[in-house]
């Protein structure tokens, strides 16, 4: 066995370096041993934690024969085991980092060194956008050149995050931070949810940019699959970000809505196309479910708010201080009269008319607009009470 790492007291401890496992004998031993290495040269002290998630293939002895801590960790996924193997750390700054040998942990310094000096998260980065390097047969193709610079892009436009390599699983980070985010995903999405969490709550960050290996596992294929990878992230993305799941979308349906009304009303034509009651309900139809999705914008940001998952957003206090539950009722209640009023117009044209036949191109004008603002009316009715139900803060 190695000499290990200089680090005796807890308190002494300055780093922990955690390598999640399951069944990793292939290659575990050699991550463990160019980590406890690296601490030894290096003077750091620090301790190596193979936070392992049920293994039965030997991956426990070599590990610690290799000179890590163990810290089994019964909850099965690869959230679950880091969770454990963070919990368990005694130093303040943290190292993460798959035990596939792909990530070289005899090369730790760029990490380190942001953290010491202040940097909360330390993204790794093994594209070129962010100076890395990926060695060939290292990454998929369609990883490299399409759903890893996408899906990092997208972080960067919807939630700020300054990186360019969003799925790195090397990464530096403090505890305290850890402790601040309250990481919910037990599985892969542990990683970007620590990375979204951290760009919404403005922490600082560094990237530190690595060179990628070639899988070093030879007794199975890894865990990997693009699609449904790529899909999970995606929805991880929009579960995190009402406006891109909800507001936007909805507020372009309201738009194109208000685009048929002004057509369909006058009666418009463009070239041969004649604009009329049917162009009016197809409106209709955008105009009410943009309004949802803008309602359910609200109601998730809110929700998410409350319940920790986002962090605080002075545009929704402002939001409630603009519509609180009593004006939310009084708009609904106008949309719901002025609704009932045109619905009534055309009743009593109706009754004029002997209940007889009436012209189809003008009482859809006032009928179809009727039932739009009455259902309009019903929903920010409901929308309010529930918004206001969202609010209320549990103790």
């Amino acid at each position: 066995m190695p000499d290990p790492p200089p680090a005796a007291e807890a308190s002494d401890v300055e780093l922990s370096i955690i390598i999640p496992c399951l069944n990793e004998s292939d290659t575990v031993g050699i991550c463990v041993k160019k980590a406890v290495t690296w601490l030894r040269d290096n003077g750091v002290k620090g301790e190596v934690i193979l936070a392992d998630n049920g293994s039965t293939d030997g991956s426990i002895e070599l590990a610690e024969g290799e000179g890590a801590r163990v810290e089994r960790v019964e909850a099965r996924g690869y959230g679950n085991a880091l969770m454990g193997g963070i919990e368990s750390a005694r130093g303040n700054l943290i190292i993460m980092g798959d035990a596939d040998d792909s990530y070289d942990f005899g090369d730790l310094s760029g990490f380190v060194r942001e953290l010491r000096a202040g940097a909360e998260l330390v993204q790794g980065c093994r594209l070129r956008a962010g100076g890395g390097r990926v060695l060939p047969g290292a990454m998929p193709f369609l990883h490299y050149w399409w759903g890893n610079p996408m899906f990092s892009k997208m972080a960067r436009v919807w939630f700020d995050a300054p990186i360019h390599d969003v799925y790195c699983g090397l990464r530096g980070f403090t505890k305290d931070l850890y402790r601040r985010l309250d990481l919910r995903c037990t599985g892969m999405e542990f990683a970007t949810e620590m990375v979204i969490k951290a760009s919404l709550r403005k922490v600082r960050f560094a990237e530190v940019p690595i060179t990628l290996h070639p899988d070093g596992r030879k007794s199975r294929t890894p865990h990997l699959r693009t699609f449904r990878d790529g899909w999970r992230t995606l929805r991880f993305f929009l579960l995190f970000s009402p406006r891109w799941l909800f507001l936007l979308p909805g507020a372009a349906l309201i738009l194109l809505g208000f685009a048929g009304y002004a057509l369909a009303l006058p009666g418009a034509r463009i070239g041969p196309a004649t604009f009329d009651a049917h162009t009016l309900l197809f409106a209709s139809l955008s105009m009410l479910c943009g309004y949802q999705a803008v309602w359910f914008a609200i109601f998730t940001k809110v929700f998410a708010i409350t319940e920790g998952i986002l962090p605080e957003d002075a545009r929704i206090g402002q939001l409630r201080n603009i519509l609180p539950l009593e004006r939310g009722l009084v708009a609904g209640a106008l949309l719901m009269v002025t609704g009932f009023a045109l619905l009534g117009w055309a009743v009593v044209l109706w009754i004029l008319s002997d209940f007889g036949a009436l012209s189809y191109a003008f009482t859809m004008r006032i009928v179809i607009p009727g039932s739009t603002l009455t259902a309009l009316g019903v929903q920010t009715l409901f929308g309010s009470f529930f918004l206001d139900v969202l609010g209320l803060r549990r103790r």
